[in-house]
């Protein structure tokens, strides 16, 4: 079901990540957040831009463990825990972060 965003149309796939991950901006984002009934605040944009690098890095989404490990590493053992990225993402950190930053489904993801 494509997405729109400032007048543009972006194509997802069935579960609502988007089919071409360059095509990505931070509209999409806050589309799909509103979608999921979730305001969008720093600490949803610190997660959602450190995906972005850590895919342009790595060239795969992190599953939830990898994830939270990594965030633990550059934002402090206080963010880098399930609670708080639960807290974030009630959808599952990995999933639904990914799915707003553009990224393919992490691996691993049901």
């Amino acid at each position: 079901m494509p997405i729109e965003v400032n007048g543009k149309t972006f194509e997802t796939d069935e579960e609502g990540y988007l089919s071409d991950i360059n095509a990505w901006e931070p509209g999409v984002a806050e589309v799909m957040s509103k979608e999921d009934d979730l305001e969008l605040t720093d600490e949803h944009w610190d997660i959602i831009n450190y995906l972005r690098d850590y895919y342009e890095e790595y060239q795969i989404a992190p599953a939830v463990r990898v994830l939270t490990k990594a965030v633990g590493k550059k934002f402090g053992k206080d963010k880098g825990n399930s609670k708080y990225l639960y807290g974030l993402f009630p959808y599952g950190p990995a999933k639904q972060a990914c799915r707003y930053a553009g990224l393919p489904k992490p691996t691993g993801c049901v």
